[in-house]
C-alpha cells in the first residue's frame, strides 16, 4: 500500500476551520465547522504516495523482453521468465515486458510473487479473451502498464467467464489483485463485456494517456484507492464510471489531480466509498440517462413528511439505483475545475461534508444540485444549477464567495438537521420548533429561482455580506424566506420577492434594516420595483421574473429615520440575469412614501403597516413558533386579496 494510513483522519483535522468572516455573529456560526482552508492539490500531493516506477515510461533503456503476439501464436526470448500454454502468456518474474501484435483469444497473466516490479508495455496490441480477463495480474509486488507513445491498444474480455471459482475474480478486462499503475501517452481502449473494465483489488493509479472504457458494470475500479494524475477519459458504463469500494474509512478514496473526463454511466459517475478529492480537471458527467424533462414536486405535510404511504416510498427509494454525478460516503473536496453534470439523482452528493474551494459548475439534475448530509461549504467558484428539485442542501450551508444561481422545482437553498418537532396535542400536527440548522451567506452573488421556498432553514439564517436575490414561489403555500429561528442580517444586500401567503422577512434582532412591502393584489412578472431615498438616490431596482405580492429589501443604505419612496413599473436600460437593474431607471407609478423607524418596516400601499399575518397565523417576521409546510388550500392571500392570475402551477 502506497497511501498513508492516516489520510482520512488527517482530512478531518484539515477541514475543521472556523468561518473566515462574521466574527460579530459568533453565536450563530458556532454550530458550523466550515470545511474551508483546504488546498486540495496540496492535500493530494502530501497524502497520495507514488513510487519512482509509477512515472517510468522510457522502457527502451531498461533491457526489455519483447513478446510478439500473432493471432494464437506467441514468440519471445526463451531465456525470459515467461511461460506459455496455448494462447496464454504467464510472466513469472519482475522486469520489463514489451507486448506487440494481436492475440485473438488469449490472456496475459502476471504471476510473479516477491520478484520485483513487473512493467508491461502495450506497444500496439489487440488482446481479446472470450472467457476471462484479457490481462490478469494474479500476484506481483507492483505492476505498471505503460501505454506506449503513438500507439493504439485494445483489450477486451468475454461475456461469460468459464474459470469463476466462486470468488468473483477476475471480473474485469484488465484485472489486478495487487497495486496497478497505468502510465504513458498512447491510446488504450478497454471493453469490459463481462462486468468491469479496469479493476484493482488494491490501489489503482493512472498517470496519463487516452483511456476509453466501455463496461457492462463499472468502468474504472480501485478497491483501496483510485488516484488519477492526468489523462483523457472516455467512459461508457452500465454501472459506475469511476469507483472505489473499500469500506475502511482510511481507504476507499478517489483523488483526481487533473484530466479530461467524459463519463456516461447507468448509475453514479464518480463514486468514492470514503472520500473524493478533485484538484482540477474538465468533467462531463451524465448519470442515469440525465435529468428528466420535468420534475415532479411532492406535496408535503407539516414536519416535512410527504402525504401518502411513506413506508412504500422508502422501499421504492431503497430499490432505486443511485444515479448521482459525484458521490462519496464521507467527504467531497473540490479545489477547481470545470464541471458539466446532468444526472437523474443528485449532481454532487456526500453522506458527510462537501467543500468547494473553486471551479465552474453547470448542473442539471432530477434531484438536488449539491447535497451534503452534514456541512456544505462554498469558498468561491461559479455554480449554476439550471434545473433541480432543490438547489443546495446540508445541515449547514456556508457561502463565503462565488457566483451562485439555482433554479428549483422546490426549495432553493435548504438547511435541515432533522431536529425540528411538529407534534400537537395527542400526537397530531402542531407547532414546529426551530432546529439547529444554519445557512450563512458571507459574500458572493447568490440568485435563487425557487418553485418552493427560496431560502429554507429548519433553524436560522445569517447574512453578513454579498448580494442575495430570491425569486420566490408564486403559490401561497411557500415563501421566498422560510425559517424557524431567526434571520439576522448585518451586511450585504438581500432582496426577495414572492407570494404573500407564507411570507417572512428578516428578524428584528438584525443589525441591518429591512423593509417588507405587501401589495393588495398580485403583481405581474416583469413589473419593476424601484426603491429610492428622499434625495432620489437609488437603493435598489429589481425586475422579478415571476408574479409576486411581497417584496423584502435589506441593504446598508436603508437607514432609520430616513424617508424612502417605492415605485412600481417603469423601465430600465439594463437588467442583469438575476433581475437587478444596473441601468438608468425610468420611473413608473409611485406606490408609497414612508419613513423607516424600526429594524423591520412593514409597508403597504397606504404607508406604514403592521406585520401582515400569513396563512399559518404567524407574522411576516418569524418568532420561532410558526408552523410551516402545510399543503395549500383555499384562498392563500393573507387577507390581502388576489386576482385570478395571482397563482401559478409551480
Amino acid at each position: 500500500m502506497k497511501i498513508k494510513k492516516l489520510v482520512l483522519p488527517m482530512a478531518c483535522t484539515l477541514f475543521l476551520f472556523a468561518c473566515s468572516k462574521d466574527s460579530g455573529n459568533s453565536s450563530q456560526n458556532s454550530n458550523t465547522s466550515a470545511l474551508n482552508g483546504i488546498n486540495v492539490s496540496e492535500y493530494i500531493s502530501e497524502n497520495i504516495n507514488y513510487d519512482e516506477e509509477d512515472f517510468v515510461t522510457n522502457w527502451e533503456e531498461e533491457d526489455p523482453i519483447y513478446i510478439t503476439l500473432d493471432g494464437n501464436e506467441i514468440s519471445y526470448d526463451e531465456s525470459a521468465a515467461v511461460m506459455t500454454s496455448g494462447s496464454t502468456v504467464t510472466i513469472r518474474s519482475g522486469g520489463v515486458y514489451v507486448l506487440k501484435g494481436n492475440l485473438d483469444d488469449g490472456q496475459i497473466v502476471v504471476d510473479a510473487p516477491e520478484t520485483g516490479n513487473v512493467h508491461l508495455v502495450l506497444n500496439g496490441v489487440d488482446i481479446n479473451n472470450s472467457n476471462s480477463s484479457a490481462i490478469f495480474i494474479k500476484e506481483a509486488e507492483d505492476t505498471v502498464i505503460t501505454v506506449a507513445e503513438g500507439t493504439k491498444n485494445h483489450v477486451s474480455d468475454g461475456k461469460v467467464y468459464t474459470e469463476d471459482d466462486g470468488s468473483g475474480e477476475p471480473n474485469a478486462a484488465i484485472f489486478s489483485k495487487d497495486d496497478l499503475t497505468i502510465n504513458g501517452t498512447g491510446i488504450l481502449e478497454v471493453d469490459g463485456n463481462y462486468d468491469n473494465g479496469i479493476g484493482s483489488k488494491d490501489d489503482l493509479r493512472i498517470m496519463g494517456g487516452t483511456i476509453k472504457v466501455t463496461a457492462v458494470d463499472d468502468a474504472i475500479l480501485g478497491r483501496d484507492l483510485v488516484a488519477i494524475k492526468n489523462g483523457t477519459f472516455d467512459i461508457n458504463a452500465g454501472g459506475d464510471g469511476i469507483k472505489s469500494t473499500n469500506t475502511n474509512k482510511e481507504k476507499g478514496m478517489i483523488a483526481i489531480e487533473n484530466g479530461i473526463f467524459s463519463i456516461h454511466s447507468g448509475t453514479d459517475g464518480i463514486q468514492a466509498e470514503s472520500s473524493l478529492y478533485i484538484a482540477e480537471g474538465t468533467f462531463h458527467l451524465a448519470s442515469g440517462g440525465g435529468s428528466p424533462e420535468t420534475i415532479e414536486v411532492k406535496q408535503e405535510m407539516m414536519g416535512g413528511q410527504p402525504w401518502g404511504d411513506s413506508e412504500e416510498e422508502e422501499t421504492e427509494a431503497e430499490d432505486t439505483p443511485s444515479t448521482k454525478g459525484l458521490k462519496a460516503n464521507l467527504d467531497i473536496a473540490i479545489g477547481g475545475g470545470t464541471f458539466e453534470i446532468d444526472t437523474l439523482d443528485d449532481a454532487i452528493h456526500s453522506d458527510g461534508s462537501i467543500t468547494i474551494m473553486s471551479g465552474e459548475f453547470t448542473i442539471l439534475t432530477g434531484d438536488d444540485g449539491v447535497h451534503a448530509e452534514d456541512e456544505l461549504f462554498i469558498a468561491n467558484g461559479s455554480i449554476h444549477v439550471n434545473k433541480s428539485y432543490e438547489g443546495l442542501e446540508g445541515k449547514t450551508v456556508t457561502i463565503n464567495d462565488g457566483d451562485i444561481s439555482v433554479v428549483t422545482a422546490d426549495d432553493g437553498i435548504n438547511v435541515s438537521d432533522g431536529s425540528s418537532a411538529s407534534v400537537g396535542p395527542g400526537g397530531g400536527m402542531g407547532m414546529e420548533s426551530a432546529g439547529n440548522a444554519l445557512l450563512t451567506i458571507n459574500g458572493g452573488q447568490v440568485y435563487v429561482d425557487a418553485g418552493g421556498d427560496g431560502l429554507d432553514a429548519n433553524g436560522s439564517i445569517v447574512v453578513t455580506g454579498g448580494t442575495t436575490i430570491v425569486s420566490g414561489p408564486t403559490d401561497a403555500g411557500n415563501g421566498a424566506l422560510d425559517y424557524d429561528g431567526t434571520l439576522n442580517i448585518s451586511g450585504g444586500t438581500l432582496i426577495t420577492s414572492g407570494s404573500s401567503g407564507m411570507a417572512q422577512t428578516t428578524s428584528d434582532t438584525s443589525e441591518q434594516n429591512s423593509i417588507m412591502m405587501t401589495y393588495s393584489e398580485t403583481q405581474k412578472a416583469g413589473t419593476l420595483i424601484h426603491l429610492e431615498d428622499s434625495d432620489g438616490n437609488t437603493i435598489a431596482t429589481i425586475k422579478p421574473e415571476k408574479d409576486y405580492q411581497t417584496i423584502v429589501i435589506s441593504t446598508p443604505e436603508i437607514v432609520k429615520n430616513n424617508t424612502y419612496v417605492l415605485y412600481s413599473g417603469g423601465s430600465s436600460t439594463k437588467v442583469e440575469s438575476n433581475g437587478i437593474s444596473t441601468g438608468t431607471y425610468e420611473k413608473g407609478k409611485k406606490i408609497v412614501e414612508f419613513t423607516v423607524a424600526d429594524t423591520v418596516t412593514y409597508v403597504n400601499e397606504s404607508g406604514i403597516s403592521e406585520a401582515p399575518t400569513n396563512n399559518m397565523g404567524r407574522p411576516g417576521s418569524n418568532d420561532g413558533q410558526g408552523q410551516r409546510g402545510a399543503p395549500p388550500t383555499g384562498n392563500f392571500d393573507g387577507g390581502q386579496g388576489r386576482d385570478s392570475t395571482g397563482s401559478s402551477s409551480q
